[in-house]
C-alpha cells in the first residue's frame, strides 16, 4: 500500500516558529493594551480623546490653522478633522474663525480652557514612539514599517481611515 506525500505548497513552505508568532501578538495585543489604558486615562482626567488632543497639541504648537492643516499634522483625513473639532468646540476647546472675506475659509483657535489643556494634559502616546524612533537607525525604522505594513495588509485594513 502506498501513501501518497503531498509536496508542500508554496503558501507553507515556510512556517513561522510558533514562538514568534505568540511573540508578535503578544506585542501587537500589548502596544493595544498601552493605547486604551492611555485613552481612558484622558477621558477619566481630562474628558477628551486622544484625536481631540493630538488636534488641541497642534493648535497649541503652530497656532490658529484651518483644518486641513491640522488634518495633516495630526495624521487623519480632513473628513475626520471635521467631527474632532466639532467636539471640541461643544467643549470650549477651541473656536471656529472667518477671518478671510471668503466665508468658506475657517480657522480653528484654541479658547483659554484648550490652552489650560494642552499645557496640562500628559503628551500624546505617538510622541513616544516618534521620541523612540528618533533614536533608531534608518535601517531599523525602514524594516519596522516594511513589518507593519505587511500586517495592514494581512488584515486587510490598510485602507481604514486613521483616526
Amino acid at each position: 500500500m502506498s501513501t501518497h506525500v503531498q509536496p508542500p505548497s508554496p503558501a507553507t513552505d515556510f512556517e513561522a516558529p510558533h514562538d514568534l508568532v505568540k511573540e508578535i501578538i503578544y506585542e501587537i495585543r500589548r502596544i493595544l493594551q498601552a493605547r486604551e489604558l492611555y485613552t481612558k486615562e484622558l477621558n477619566k482626567k481630562y474628558q477628551v480623546s486622544a484625536p481631540q488632543l493630538n488636534c488641541v497639541l497642534a493648535l497649541y504648537e503652530y497656532g490658529p490653522l484651518p483644518p486641513s492643516q491640522i488634518a495633516r499634522y495630526i495624521m487623519v483625513k480632513s473628513s475626520t478633522v471635521t467631527g474632532i473639532i466639532d467636539r471640541l468646540e461643544q467643549k470650549g476647546l477651541v473656536i471656529r474663525l472667518r477671518k478671510s472675506p471668503d466665508r468658506r475659509v475657517i480657522t480653528i483657535e484654541l479658547t483659554e480652557a484648550g490652552k489650560r489643556l494642552a499645557d496640562n494634559a500628559p503628551p500624546p502616546i505617538q510622541q513616544k514612539i516618534i521620541d523612540g524612533l528618533k533614536s533608531l537607525p534608518q535601517g531599523e525604522i525602514e524594516e519596522i514599517v516594511r513589518g507593519l505594513t505587511k500586517l495592514t495588509h494581512m488584515l486587510e485594513v490598510q485602507d481604514l481611515e486613521v483616526a
